[in-house]
C-alpha cells in the first residue's frame, strides 16, 4: 500500500493494487466501467485498471473497506456471478456498516445449485439467507418469516430443485392461498389451473429463473412440480415431497394446521411469509402469527428471520422497508 496527501485537500491519500489475472473485466466493470465509476462516487477516489492489475487510490480512512469489497467482487465474479448496480449497491451498504457484515464469506459463497435458467450459480447472499438455508436443511419445518426482497421464496425454491435433483424426494408441491392483495380480482375463468396461475406466478417466476421455462414446463405436465391452491391440499398426505406454502401471513390459523398436518414420510415443508402484509379480514388472525405461538419450541421445527439486512432486490427496495418499518405501517 503507497500513502501520499493530496494536494488541494491536504487529505491523507492511499494506494492499492490487486491483481486480475483470469478475471472478466467486462464483468467486473459494468457497461462502459459504470460498477467503476459507482464505486469511486461512493468513496471519492479513482478506481483504474490497467492491463491485469486494478489501482484503488482514495481517502486512507476508506480504502480498506473500498480494497475488501473489491475482493468480494472478484471472488463473485470467478465464481459466476453477475456484477451490476444492485450487486453493488448491497455489498457497499453492507461493509459499511459493521453489525451486516458477512461473517463466513467461504461459507456465504457456497453454490447452493447451477440453475439451468437465466442464472449460472445460486449462491446466499446474506448471513441471514445463509442461516434460513442451514435451518432447511436441518430441520423438516421451516419457517423463513421476511420483508419483501430477501429471497425467502425464492430461496425455498432453490433448495426443493436442489433435493429433486438429488434423489431426496420425488416432487416439488407448491402452495398458495387464494387471497388477493386487497384488490377483488373477481371470477377468473378457464380450468383449475387457468384459475389459479395468477397465484402462482411468482412460484413460476422463480422455477423458471432456476431451471428454464420449458423444462420447469415439462415436469409440471408430468406432475413432478405440482402447484396448487391451499383449498386443495385438504385430506391429502405428502410423502417423499419437498412442500412450500407461500404467502403464509395469509393463512388462517384453521388452514396452517390442515397444511402442516399433510406433511408425509420422507417430506419436508418451508413456511414463507411477510407478516407485515397480511391481507385476511381484521377479524381473522394469521396462521403464520398464530403458529410461532405454539411450535416455537417443537423439535423438528426452525423459525428463520430475514429483514431488511438480507433485501437482495434494487437499492431502493432496502430504503421502503426501512421507511415502512421506521413508520409502523403494516398492511392488515
Amino acid at each position: 500500500m503507497k500513502a501520499d496527501r493530496d494536494k488541494k485537500s491536504g487529505q491523507q491519500m492511499s494506494e492499492v493494487q490487486l491483481q486480475l489475472r483470469g478475471i472478466d473485466q467486462v464483468n467486473l466493470f459494468g457497461p462502459n466501467d459504470a460498477n467503476l465509476r459507482y464505486m469511486e462516487s461512493k468513496f471519492g477516489g479513482t478506481i483504474t485498471a490497467r492491463g491485469d492489475v486494478l489501482y484503488i487510490l482514495g481517502p486512507a480512512e476508506n480504502i480498506e473497506m473500498v480494497r475488501d469489497i473489491c475482493d468480494e467482487l472478484i471472488g463473485r465474479v470467478e465464481q459466476g456471478q453477475l456484477i451490476d448496480e444492485v450487486a453493488l449497491g448491497y455489498l457497499w451498504g453492507q461493509f459499511q456498516d459493521d453489525e451486516e457484515l458477512i461473517e463466513s464469506p467461504d461459507q456465504e459463497r457456497e453454490t447452493l445449485l447451477f440453475a439451468g435458467g437465466s442464472r449460472t450459480a445460486v449462491r446466499c447472499k446474506t448471513a441471514g439467507q445463509q442461516a434460513y438455508i442451514d435451518a432447511i436443511r436441518q430441520h423438516d419445518v421451516v419457517f423463513g418469516i421476511g420483508p419483501a426482497g430477501t429471497g425467502k421464496t425464492f430461496l425455498a425454491v432453490v433448495m426443493a430443485m436442489d433435493y429433486l435433483k438429488r434423489n431426496l424426494v420425488d416432487k416439488i408441491v407448491l402452495v398458495r392461498p387464494a387471497v388477493e392483495t386487497g384488490e377483488q380480482l373477481g371470477f377468473l375463468p378457464g380450468d383449475l389451473q387457468e384459475k389459479i396461475n395468477p397465484y402462482m406466478r411468482p412460484l413460476h417466476d422463480a422455477l423458471s429463473d432456476i431451471g428454464g421455462a420449458d423444462k420447469i414446463a415439462r415436469m409440471m405436465a408430468s406432475g413432478v412440480i405440482e402447484a396448487s391452491p391451499l383449498a386443495y391440499m385438504r385430506g391429502r398426505t405428502l410423502n417423499n415431497a419437498f412442500v412450500i406454502l407461500d404467502e403464509a401471513q395469509n393463512t388462517t390459523v384453521g388452514q396452517m394446521k390442515m397444511f402442516l398436518t399433510r406433511l408425509g414420510f420422507q417430506s419436508k415443508a418451508v413456511v414463507t411469509g411477510d407478516i407485515t402484509q397480511i391481507d385476511l379480514p381484521t377479524n381473522q388472525e394469521s396462521g403464520l402469527v398464530h403458529v410461532r405461538k405454539i411450535l416455537a419450541n417443537t423439535k423438528g421445527v426452525a423459525f428463520a428471520d430475514l429483514d431488511g439486512r438480507d433485501v437482495v432486490r434494487h437499492p431502493l427496495v432496502r430504503r421502503i422497508v426501512a421507511a415502512f418499518e421506521a413508520a409502523g405501517v403494516t398492511a392488515n
